[in-house]
């Protein structure tokens, strides 16, 4: 009886990703978000960690200024040919289009995640930090 109370009042924070009609959870307490950007055609790295129940955008590394460029981040010297920018900034909730063209990627520390495999093209994902049962963990669709 006591296990069982466990798996149904035991609540573990998750990043939750909304998207075709379908919850998934990372449980890992960071990520890297990566794509092409549309413009400049370069890899854009954006590196979030679960921060209570909001996202916090730590850092974002880029190779060119252009289009969609954080102008108030504090730049971070790198020699690997990016532009590191620390940012510190809290979301609720991010909504992010994917799409087999920017080639939208979860990174962890152990997996590679390509959301545009999982998405239509030009899907809506909504990305927010919510605190399930362990219950519905176990159960649940994990990315």
């Amino acid at each position: 009886m006591i296990v069982l109370l466990f798996f149904l009042l035991w609540r573990i924070p998750v990043v939750q990703f909304n998207f075709g009609g379908e919850r998934y959870y990372l449980k890992e307490t960071d990520f890297t978000l990566q794509w092409i950007h549309s413009v400049e055609k370069e890899q854009w790295l954006e590196f979030y960690e679960r921060n209570g129940d909001s996202l916090l955008l730590a850092e974002t590394k880029f190779k060119t200024y252009g289009a969609g460029v954080p102008s108030d981040g504090k730049i971070i010297p790198s020699k690997d040919g990016y532009v590191h920018m620390e940012i510190g900034r809290l979301f609720k909730e991010m909504n992010l289009t994917v799409s087999q063209n920017a080639q939208t990627t979860i990174k962890t520390a152990n997996k590679e995640i390509p959301l545009y495999d999982y998405t239509e093209d030009y899907e809506m994902v909504t990305i927010t930090i919510e605190f399930i049962d362990l219950w519905d963990y176990m159960r649940g669709n994990k990315l």
